[in-house]
């Protein structure tokens, strides 16, 4: 489980058909978990400055991932530990889907969404986007924005996206379960 607060920008080394290499300064071992830019992958080897992760074709084909490049900058959370401090919101680094930036109108960071996730976004609710915990600060029928300070900006990829770049979109999981114990059979 993650809280949505990026560790550390890292910078993709390689991704060379399933093994992606990123140069971090996280400390990590083999079996841990970081969310890369929201995916939740496996350490499966480290060194040099590096972590490597192996991401199978289904992740690649459900998130943005496989369009990474050397040099992109990838937004980094290493795994909960028993006793850290909760300071986003639950974030599973199961992305949902992937969205798309659609720019900035009346300084407010709009993304396009799937429908099978702007089913989930409410005004003032919480979602992840790169794996960063945000709050919602308006929808419409195709996506959502979020009011980003110049913090998140600054430490962030967040800050660095262009209209029409691919995002992780996770959904508030809370969302998830509220609606399907609600659900009449």
């Amino acid at each position: 489980m993650f809280t949505g607060l990026v560790r550390e920008v890292g910078t993709v080394r390689s991704l060379a058909g399933s093994r992606l290499v990123i140069e971090t300064s996280i400390a990590a071992e083999l079996g841990d978990s970081i969310a890369v830019d929201g995916v939740c992958l496996t350490v499966v080897a480290t060194g040099g400055g590096t972590v490597a992760f192996d991401a199978v074709p289904e992740t690649l084909s459900r998130t943005s991932l496989g369009e990474l490049a050397a040099g992109a900058g990838v937004n980094l959370e290493p795994a909960l530990r028993v006793g850290d401090a909760l300071g986003g919101h639950y974030v599973q680094g199961h992305v949902d889907g992937v969205g798309a930036f659609r720019g900035i109108a009346d300084g407010l960071h709009w993304f396009d969404a799937p429908p099978e996730i702007v089913r989930y976004v409410v005004e003032k609710g919480s979602v992840a986007v790169q794996g960063t915990s945000l709050t919602v600060a308006a929808t419409d029928g195709s996506g959502f924005a979020v009011a980003l300070i110049p913090h998140t900006l600054e430490v962030t990829t967040l800050g660095r996206l262009e209209p029409g770049a691919h995002v992780n979109l996770e959904a508030d999981v809370l969302a998830k379960y509220v609606e399907k114990l609600t659900r009449r059979s």
